[in-house]
This record gives C-alpha cells, structure tokens and sequence, in this order.
C-alpha cells in the first residue's frame, strides 16, 4: 500500500485543501521541505502526479481529485473515532498503532493478535502501550479473560477498520486510471442469490473484466452483516431484513422471490392437488435456518392455522444437502423456488402442489449506508441489477 503514513495523508489533504504547500506545512506544524518530501512519496506510490505546480498554486491533477475524495472520506472517518479518545492523537497515531488496536480489539489477547498481523509479540504490546500512553486512558480492560476494549476503543477500531477499506478503494481507483485491476471484490452471498442472480452477473463481469479478483463468501446473515459492517465484505446479496437489521446500511430490493414445498419423485403425496398444511406437518421437514425470512415465513404460516412446527426438522440454506436428504426418505422441503428449480427441472425434485399462498421476499443488495463503491464495483453492482431484471420486481 502506498498509503502506510497517515501524516503524508493529512500533508496532501492540507496541500489540496489549501492549494500552497506553505499553507499546508503551517496547518500541519511541519517544515516546507517535509511537506515537499510527503507529496514527493506519495506521487511515487500513487503513479502519477497529484498536482498541478502553477504560479497561483497547487492544483489536483485528476488522480490527484480521485484520491483526495478517498482520503477525506476516510480521514473523516478515522478522525471522528480518534477525537473521541483524545483530539491529540490525530497528530500521533501510527497505521501501525492502530492495525494492532484492530488486531488486539479482535482477538482480545495480543499474542493471538500478533500471530494474525504476522508481527512479535512485543510489537503489538507496545503499540498499544504507545497508544494509550498517547491517549492519556486505558484502551482496554486487563482481566483474567483477556484484554476487553472499551466502548470508544471498539468505535475507533471500527472507524479503523472502514478507514482503511477506502484505502483499499482508493488504490483500486488509481489503478482504474492506468487501466489496471486492483483490489478484490468480496460479496457475502445467501442461499438462492448463489444459483439464481449471482452466476449470469459474474460471467457478465468477466467478460468485460477478466482481470477483476472476486471473492464470493457463504455463511449466516449475521456474520456477513457484521463483516459487511466492517468493511471485509463489499456487498451481501440475497434475502432482505424487515426490519432494517441496523442503521449504518442500506437495502436495494430487486426482486420478490416465493418459497415452495418440494419432495422427492414417487413421495406419497406427488398426486396429490391443493395438499393442506395440516398433513404436510405430518412429514419430517428439512427448513432454512432459524432467524432467516424464510424460516419465519415457515413459521408464521404454521402459526396462522394453529399449528406447531413439525417436531422432525433438519435446518439447512442447501439444496444440496437438501436434495440427498429428501431423496433418501419421505421428508418434505421448502425452500425458494426459483433455487430449487434446476433440481425440479431435472427431476431430481418435484415441487408439491399445495394450498399454502406463500408471500413474496423481497431479494436484493445491502451495502453498508454512504459507502461509494469503486468503478469495478459499480461494475459488478451494475451486472447484479441486470441479472435481476428479468425477475419479477417486488
């Protein structure tokens, strides 16, 4: 990263803001020269000029305005969680100091969070002595457990954390610049986006960028919402929450998808029409997971009739696994139909034709709230939406 010095960063806001590098050396309490010397390293790692030297001023070349809108955004970020502690240590705080603040926050121990940033022991333990020593207060809790951060040390390490992902964009959008890739694109993606939107937008994607890296992760909605809150995940694809799960983002429906109740080929109720829930409780069922839409669906609609949930239930999003469980019994599944269509099609499954209505999910994006994605993320989103658009909206 061409980004480790958070004073060369301050430096170039200052310069850009102020358009004289005089300007900038007074407002940061630096020498000319240092100034100088700053913009000097970072012109190196960014690739290019950042601004115009004209008589009248330092003026941002275009990288130049492509980065300062990254760095501001970040800098805001990262200085909101700093004067919270002390005002005093945007001056002082290191990119080191505060990546072992992230680490330790993490991992509640400095061994442990020594061994995930690759770095001594000793190292972590005295940046985080100097960081507290800078701050003037303890930054985490000593007890027999571990070390437990403070409320404002969890919010600077999370302002940290977002801080430091527009870094990653910023890097991501120079490179846009000299037609190069850089960067990865990590989108969390739940059960159905996985076999329906998700494919036909990412061979799209590559087509038009072959070079892009794209990371998709699977997993419960709440651990990628708290990666996606962390910034380590870009976009999640796939069920809404209602409600909004939390302020800091924001939901994009795209489609309304339904569940359905499949089995296997040759089950005893395959002829059956308008099959009511009653004896379809009957059957052992395999259901998404507790906490997701579509199981609360599942049990509102049990619910309505005043029925309880089938006592046998295996809880999975696959349908995989589900496929191989209902195929080697009498169980019944509900799941999206639309993801379970390739196994219908194929006759692997069949769907059951039943009385329950099922209302529609809303399906889509949540991004975390002002985040700006980079041009190939815009991309990616771009194809994700055109994917959808042959579903039917909500």
């Amino acid at each position: 990263m061409p980004f480790r010095n958070l004073r060369h960063l301050r430096v170039f806001l200052a310069t850009a803001d102020l358009r004289s590098p005089t300007a900038a050396a007074q407002q940061c309490h630096v020498s000319q020269p240092a100034v100088t010397q700053a913009l000097a390293k970072l012109e190196r790692g960014s690739g290019g000029a950042l601004f115009e030297r004209t008589r009248q001023g330092f003026f941002p070349t275009p990288r130049g305005v492509v980065l300062r809108d990254r760095l501001d955004r970040a800098m805001r970020r990262l200085d909101a969680g700093l004067d919270e502690i002390a005002p005093r240590l945007k001056a002082s705080a290191t990119m080191a100091q505060l990546q072992a603040l992230i680490a330790v926050t993490e991992a509640q121990n400095t061994t442990l969070a020594a061994r995930a940033l690759e770095l001594a022991q000793p190292t972590v333990h005295r940046a985080i002595t100097q960081l507290e020593h800078a701050a003037g207060r303890p930054l985490f809790e000593r007890s027999s457990f571990g070390l437990l951060p403070t409320r404002p040390c969890r919010d600077l390490a999370q302002a940290a954390r977002l801080a430091f992902s527009e870094f990653q964009q910023a890097e991501a959008d120079l490179a846009e610049l000299d037609g190069r890739e850089q960067g990865r694109i990590t989108i969390g993606a739940l059960p159905l986006s996985r076999s329906v939107v998700l494919p036909e937008a990412l061979a799209r994607f590559r087509e038009a960028r072959p070079m892009a890296r794209v990371t998709v992760l699977d997993g419960p909605y709440d651990e990628m919402l708290a990666s996606l809150r962390r910034g380590s995940i870009d976009i999640i694809l796939g069920a809404l929450r209602d409600p909004l799960p939390i302020a800091d983002v924001v939901q994009e429906p795209l489609f309304t998808d339904h569940l359905a109740v499949i089995a296997r080929p040759g089950h005893p109720l395959s002829d059956r029409r308008d099959i009511p829930l009653k004896v379809l409780s009957a059957y052992p069922w395999c259901l998404p997971r507790s906490g997701t839409p579509a199981h609360a669906q599942v049990a509102a609609l049990f619910a309505a009739e005043g029925l309880a949930l089938p006592e046998s239930i295996v809880e999975s999003g696959s349908i995989l696994l589900m496929r191989e469980f209902l195929r080697r019994g009498d169980g019944l599944g509900c799941i999206s139909a639309r993801q379970a269509e390739a196994e219908v099609r194929n006759r692997l499954l069949q769907r059951l034709d039943t009385r329950t209505r099922w209302p529609g999910r809303r399906i889509g994006l949540t991004v975390r709230d002002g985040w700006v994605p980079t041009r190939a993320q815009a991309d990616l989103l771009g194809e994700i939406r055109h994917a959808a658009a042959g579903i039917d909206r909500p």
